[in-house]
């Protein structure tokens, strides 16, 4: 397989993801660029809607690529993850030709071919001639067992169907695998990628980001948004805001006309950031203590 480099240097990784309002920083466009280089996908963890899979979104964005995504679930199995075969169509094959002169030996190999495959995001990734980034969304909510689905793709990149052989791809493609985090995932998978951590932002990331993403807000505003996001990240609750959450907050902001965060706007629109009533409570509480909202 030959391959071309996509990325110059981690600069232009980290300016090309700023142009389609990704804000990274240098260890994660450093990532990106390592595993270009080095032909590794990459394991993504961190908790829930801090950016992990808008970061795969991005990277096909800015390289004009093919963007395959295998949403994992419990229960995924093989003909849902890589292929199966359209036994239906295989079915009526069978019986279109019976009472012909057919050997089996040629019915079979007439009904497992490339006609009868239905391929799954792992075999689509593998095959495709384009550039193709490939996301595995969420690879945590997987069996144990069902990782192994992944590891000779991600060691050799190619697949072995027993009825057709080794495909091999043409055309490495950049692979994401995301994590919340909510089981440990196999040392064997683990080993097979480079490994990077993406966090809740810092209060000026999160104010740049507000910036960035939501239209018509004040740097004002947006700066107090970054700060009682902050301090409503320190209580201890059973789901803290992701920064998506934060951006649907400052959305409704903007669209209520408000320019400054008092007690009573926070409150009354808390339900926007936080999504379970013992968090709503307590940060409630907070919001109503002298120092609760620092703006």
């Amino acid at each position: 397989m030959l391959m071309s480099y996509r990325f110059e240097d981690v600069s232009s990784v980290k300016e090309d993801l700023a142009k389609v309002d990704y804000l990274s920083d240098e260890g994660t466009a450093g990532v990106v660029y390592l595993a270009d280089r080095l032909q590794k996908p990459i394991l993504v963890e961190g908790p829930a809607g801090t950016g992990k899979t808008e970061l795969a979104k991005s990277v096909a964005k800015i390289l004009d690529a093919r963007l395959i995504r295998l949403q994992c679930y419990e229960g995924l199995d093989e003909a849902k993850a890589l292929y199966e075969w359209n036994y239906k169509k295989q079915l009526l094959r069978i019986q279109t030709e019976r009472g012909e002169d057919h050997d089996w030996a040629e019915v079979s190999d007439d009904i497992f071919s490339d006609e009868f495959l239905l391929t799954r995001p792992l075999l689509e990734a593998i095959r495709a001639e384009e550039p193709v980034v490939l996301l595995i969304d969420e690879v945590d909510r997987v069996e144990i067992e069902t990782e192994a689905l992944l590891l000779e793709i991600l060691s050799d990149y190619q697949v072995s169907i027993p009825e057709l052989g080794t495909i091999v791809a043409t055309q490495i493609p950049l692979v994401f695998l995301t994590s919340n985090n909510t089981r440990e995932l196999s040392e064997a998978l683990k080993r097979r990628c480079l490994y990077l951590h993406i966090d809740y932002p810092d209060m000026e990331r999160e104010k740049e980001i507000v910036l960035t993403k939501v239209p018509d807000i004040t740097e004002n505003l947006a700066d107090q948004v970054a700060r009682v996001v902050r301090s409503i990240r320190q209580i201890e609750l059973k789901k803290a805001p992701s920064v998506s959450e934060t951006l649907d907050w400052a959305k409704t902001l903007v669209l209520l006309g408000v320019e400054k965060i008092d007690e009573d706007t926070a409150t009354s629109t808390i339900n926007i950031l936080l999504k379970y009533q013992s968090d709503i409570a307590k940060a409630v509480k907070e919001l109503g203590t002298a120092d609760g909202v620092t703006v």
